[in-house]
């Protein structure tokens, strides 16, 4: 079939036997866990305030400030939920199996951020008024991706965003030399990375639904990729500061995120592709290839930059 054939109306009711094997499968490898069971609460004493506790001071936790830069712009990925939940929700609808993917997905996606802040909060790793204000102003801004309401670019986006977001919850917990903290964040990176296999199953059946259309869903996404947490206050010096400390930069995204994602999907095997996919995938193939010279340009200056930024 020709990827006009295909309307988002036509490949949600197409993929829906998708979803549901897909949602078994998730349901069946997850694992459940408990964010109480990692929170080291005896370790916690009382801020400033309504309770008379001690100010927040950055000799609390031995963190470094890139770290701490890290862990604020992870949480505050993760606190944008209801938004995120909103976008899926209107995409994919709330009937079947792909309703019942989404409030699975939430529900999970929910786990990380309680547990994130609980963590960050007993071990005194952040100013939590800083950590609150920043989340006001971020999650009062709201959330809508570059493709809202598009079903197989929201499908190609949070392939790459879940695997991602993975890579940096992973870094980031090892880059804390908090021994607990990084078994925390290796628990929200395996959710992650469930999250994208869901995700990338459904792009890979609409490859073979629709080639073309799904090829160039692919190109748009890839070639204006960018991480949900970009309006969060000061990000791109915190952004700058975890990739010169290399816990996400751009040969991790290329690499790590990118690569794989589109090599499951034997991108470039396909055949019979339009006109309109064949151009897609020559472009995709020209911003690997930009992207592999700017992400060793980058590697090049990395310690130029890490003096720069005293980090």
């Amino acid at each position: 079939m020709t990827a006009t054939t295909w309307s988002q109306t036509d490949l949600l009711r197409e993929l829906n036997q998708v979803v549901e094997t897909n949602l078994n499968r998730h349901i069946g490898v997850a694992k459940d866990w408990y964010p109480h069971e990692f929170i080291p609460w005896s370790d916690g004493r009382n801020f400033d305030g309504l309770m008379g506790g001690d100010a927040w001071s950055p000799d609390d936790a031995p963190v470094s400030d890139v770290a701490r830069s890290a862990l604020i712009v992870n949480l505050l990925t993760e606190d944008n939920l209801p938004s995120y939940h909103h976008e899926i929700a209107i995409i994919f609808g709330r009937d079947d199996a792909w309703g019942e993917w989404v409030h699975r997905w939430t529900a999970e996606e929910g786990r990380h951020g309680i547990a994130m802040r609980d963590y960050m909060l007993v071990k005194r790793m952040v100013d939590p008024k800083a950590l609150e204000d920043f989340r006001m102003t971020h999650m009062s801004q709201g959330y809508e991706s570059a493709h809202s309401g598009e079903l197989l670019h929201s499908l190609a986006y949070v392939s790459f965003q879940e695997l991602a977001t993975r890579v940096s919850h992973r870094n980031t917990g090892r880059f804390t030399d908090d021994p607990m903290a990084d078994q925390l964040l290796q628990r929200i990176a395996a959710d992650e990375n469930l999250h994208m296999i869901f995700y990338r199953n459904l792009l890979g059946s609409a490859l073979e639904l629709d080639p073309s259309q799904a090829m160039m869903a692919i190109r748009d996404v890839v070639k204006g990729f960018q991480m949900p947490g970009t309006d969060i206050p000061g990000f791109q010096r915190k952004a700058v500061e975890m990739a010169v400390a290399g816990i996400y930069d751009l040969r991790q995204h290329r690499d790590d995120v990118v690569a794989p994602v589109l090599r499951f999907w034997k991108i470039w095997d396909i055949e019979n592709l339009s006109a309109e996919g064949e151009q897609a995938r020559l472009e995709l193939s020209a911003f690997m290839d930009d992207l592999d010279t700017k992400a060793a340009r980058f590697e090049d200056k990395r310690d130029t930059l890490a003096a720069r930024m005293n980090l």
